[in-house]
């Protein structure tokens, strides 16, 4: 019988939900406020795996970002401003006061999602975006669809539009595959043989880097450690979407194992600077403000149309 329970209220009084999902080998649970990837719990391992809200007020607060679903476009907007459809669109100002980070204050992350189908292993959430919240253009119909079959997860996002619009989501979960206070000891390796390099706003330059040479190849497993390196960018797999394919692995110093699969065109690691450098941020993604970056590949969609990510993860323990 599937699990679901009261996890408390929203400011504004919505209730939020806690939906769990078990197989013989895995337990998680999913939040409908923000579509939030709240618990990740391997059998044997005797810690979460990820870093998430415990109450309500802190999943509306400074940990809105922990595990949830970043749409319509996660990352950060240059100016807070695009070209949409041959038009210029304007976007709130939430990050210094001059681009918009994750969408703005209205983004998927905020929303209480509904329960379209829930089982033991399988949980499907909905949400509606209407035309020109946030000054995103279109009526925007959002699935997001999470399953869990032995130790993998995955999470299918489709949507709808009725206008052109920009598309561009993540799954924003922290992990620490050793329950330490921060992820010093971990190795990861990404099959990119590209980087997108930031200014000192943390906006993308529009350069594309090769690896080669930098602290940024991971093509063959590397450690890494608070500052070493300093992360927070864009790691380029490719310039369209493709077949779900793996392209990351993330190794504890304990032996659990994290390998990522996506459809997506680049992957966003952040180092959690603001929190200790708790966990490492592992956001399969298009590539970051696109629009205003010329040979950047496209995060348009057309009106009439739909787009499905997918997004997979798979744990293990030796």
């Amino acid at each position: 019988m599937t699990q679901i329970t009261e996890f408390g209220r929203t400011a504004a009084g919505a209730l939020v939900r806690k939906v769990m999902l078990r197989s013989e080998k895995m337990q998680v649970t999913v939040l409908t406020l923000g579509a939030t990837l709240q618990s990740v719990r391997l059998d044997g391992v005797p810690y979460d795996l990820t870093i998430a809200t415990q109450n309500v007020a802190d999943a509306e607060g400074a940990m809105c970002y922990y595990g949830s679903l970043i749409a319509p476009v996660v990352n950060r907007l240059t100016g807070a401003a695009a070209q949409v459809g041959g038009q210029t669109a304007q976007f709130e100002k939430n990050f210094l006061g001059k681009h918009v980070l994750h969408s703005g204050s209205t983004g998927a992350q905020h929303q209480v999602w509904d329960i379209a189908d829930a089982s033991d292993s399988a949980l499907t959430l909905a949400l509606h975006l209407p035309d020109g919240m946030g000054g995103f253009a279109g009526n925007r119909d959002v699935t997001a669809r999470f399953t869990l079959n032995g130790a993998r997860l995955q999470m299918d996002v489709s949507v709808t539009t009725d206008a052109v619009t920009l598309w561009n989501v993540a799954n924003h979960s922290y992990w620490n595959l050793d329950g330490s206070t921060d992820y010093a000891g971990h190795s990861i390796q990404l099959a990119a043989d590209h980087y997108l390099p930031t200014d000192s706003e943390f906006v993308p330059t529009g350069e594309i880097v090769d690896v080669t040479g930098t602290d940024f190849d991971f093509r063959a497993p590397q450690r890494i450690a608070p500052q070493k390196p300093p992360l927070d960018n864009s790691f380029c797999l490719g310039r369209a979407q493709e077949p779900l394919r793996e392209v990351l692995r993330l190794r504890g110093a304990s032996g659990v194992t994290l390998r990522l699969s996506t459809t997506e065109a680049a992957v966003q690691l952040y180092d959690c600077r603001h929190d200790g450098f708790a966990a490492v941020a592992i956001e399969a993604q298009n590539w970051p403000d696109a629009p205003n970056k010329p040979g950047f590949p496209s995060i348009e969609l057309g009106a009439g149309q739909s787009r499905t990510q997918s997004t997979a993860w798979q744990f293990s323990k030796e």
